[in-house]
This record gives C-alpha cells, structure tokens and sequence, in this order.
C-alpha cells in the first residue's frame, strides 16, 4: 500500500474511533427534568383562577429549578408589593424545595435558623410558596402574593398545581 493510501486509511480509522468516543461521551452526560413552558402557564393560570374566583388581586409567578421567571400574571388592582412577594416565594420554593410556610414555620421553631432569610436577597420566607415537581424532580416553584394571608395565597398556588393534573 502506498503511503498517501496507508495515511488515509488511519486518517479514517482514527476518525471512525474519534467519532465513537465522542458518541460514547454523550450518552454519559446528565440528564436534567424542566418545567415545560406550557405547564408553567397552566399552572399559572389555574392559581389566578382560584385567587379570583375567591376575590383576591394577586400576583402569580413561576419560576424554573434555577429560579428564572418563566410565567409572572398581575392582577388587575394587586398592589405593587405583589409581584416582588410572589416571585421571591417561587424562588425560595424552587431553591429550597419546600413551601414557603414550612419554612417559616421552621425558623419560628428554631430560632438559630433564622438566618435563612438572610441567605440570599431573593428569598421571601412567607406563606404563599409551593415547589413543583413533576414526578419525584423537583422542577420550579410558584408563589403567590397578594391575598389577605400566607394561607390563601398558598391555597390558590395549590390550585395552580392541581390544574396542572387535572
């Protein structure tokens, strides 16, 4: 065999090997779950419906697992202070993985932890906050802020979350 022929033959040998490493290599890289925009409307938008329908202007937000917005719903007539309530009780959901009451139902019981709330300038430690997972990944959070308590606002992000099952 010539030598131009030997070249070209490990030339495509060394390529063929290459390319199956690097096929073998993708096959190895983690896998991530994600809130797929359309649930995170729905689920948005079911919260609002509740809040509403009980006669409460709130805000809505969802945020995904890295908590970046995804979906933020006003109401008309919420006050101001609901869009930062809403989307800080999403990300303390998403970050932490827990409601938001349960949270503050923690620090209230231990006190040593209250130092929770001074983690991060995004958490808001108040009612209101659900994680949402789809299967056993947890994938975003909701937060609602606006009603007249934690628990009604928790109420309607419950709401929001059984819509996406329904």
């Amino acid at each position: 065999m010539s030598n131009k022929k030997t070249c070209l033959a490990l030339g495509c040998a060394s390529a063929i090997i290459l390319l199956g490493a690097m096929a073998a290599k993708a096959q190895d890289l983690p896998m991530a779950a994600f809130l797929p925009l359309e649930a995170a409307k729905k689920i948005a938008d079911e919260a609002m419906a509740k809040c509403t329908a009980d006669g409460y202007r709130v805000s809505v937000a969802i945020v995904d697992r890295s908590g970046s917005t995804k979906v933020l719903l006003k109401a008309d007539g919420s006050g101001p202070h609901t869009v930062g309530s809403s989307t800080g009780k999403a990300f303390t959901s998403a970050s932490m993985g827990r409601p938001t009451a349960d949270l503050a139902a923690l620090i209230k019981d231990k006190p040593e932890l209250a130092g929770l709330r001074d983690m991060d300038p995004r958490l808001v430690i108040l009612g209101g906050g659900l994680p949402i997972k789809i299967g056993d990944a947890l994938v975003g959070g909701i937060g609602v802020g606006g009603a007249p308590g934690g628990h009604l606002d928790a109420a309607c992000a419950q709401a929001g979350l059984d819509g996406l099952d329904g």
